[in-house]
């Protein structure tokens, strides 16, 4: 998945009249009828969202404590790399008797063309008595204000609902954060992968 931005096609139809010199007291030939104008296509929204769903929905995000592991990936291993971090965080959670309390995150705090910096995240009650050590840590996850999207369906597909999350951003004239979160509404250890529901958060500035 990368998060590059496409313009949106807009679509025109033009008619032709075309005609051909008769005699004088010839009358011209009818005009064809011209096919209808299709619809401008807006920001599509990039999957089947049922409803209920939302796109671009004002939310306050609570302060959490989290358990993460930090990473860095490219787009081509990005769900592969992101999954084999929750296994790990998994893991140790398992082995210290601690219970996950909400949806497993995923913290992209830099992006470029070629991949992405991340936390991998999972929500807990209070940070443990004995702090992890080595690759997983302890600490908090982006709090304040931010727009909720959902996308349904394969990590590969996101490239588009980030393309319409852009065109929506730039339409309302909104600034967001060097940031953005998704979470994870189905685990995406046992989903498959055509099968994910994704909530995206984009903080605004």
């Amino acid at each position: 998945m990368s998060c590059t931005r496409i313009a949106a096609p807009v679509l025109v139809a033009l008619a032709l009249a075309t005609g051909s010199a008769l005699a004088q007291n010839a009358s011209p030939p009818a005009p064809a009828p011209a096919d209808p104008m299709p619809p401008i296509a807006g920001p599509a929204s990039p999957s089947p969202l049922q409803p209920g769903d939302v796109f671009g929905e004002s939310v306050m995000l609570p302060e959490r404590t989290i358990i993460y592991l930090k990473g860095r990936t490219n787009w081509a291993a990005a769900f592969e790399t992101l999954v084999d971090a929750f296994k790990s965080l998994n893991e140790y959670l398992d082995k210290q008797g601690i219970k996950p309390n909400g949806p497993a995150l995923t913290i992209y705090t830099q992006t470029s063309d070629t991949g992405f910096s991340f936390e991998a995240a999972m929500p807990v009650a209070e940070a443990p008595a004995n702090p992890p050590k080595g690759d997983i840590a302890v600490g908090k996850a982006p709090s304040g204000k931010a727009l909720k999207f959902v996308h349904r369906g394969s990590y590969d597909a996101m490239d588009s609902s980030y393309e319409a999350i852009t065109n929506y951003l730039d339409d309302k004239g909104l600034e967001a954060k060097e940031l953005f979160i998704e979470e994870y509404a189905t685990d995406p250890l046992t989903t498959k992968p055509d099968q994910l529901v994704v909530n995206v958060f984009v903080p605004i500035k």
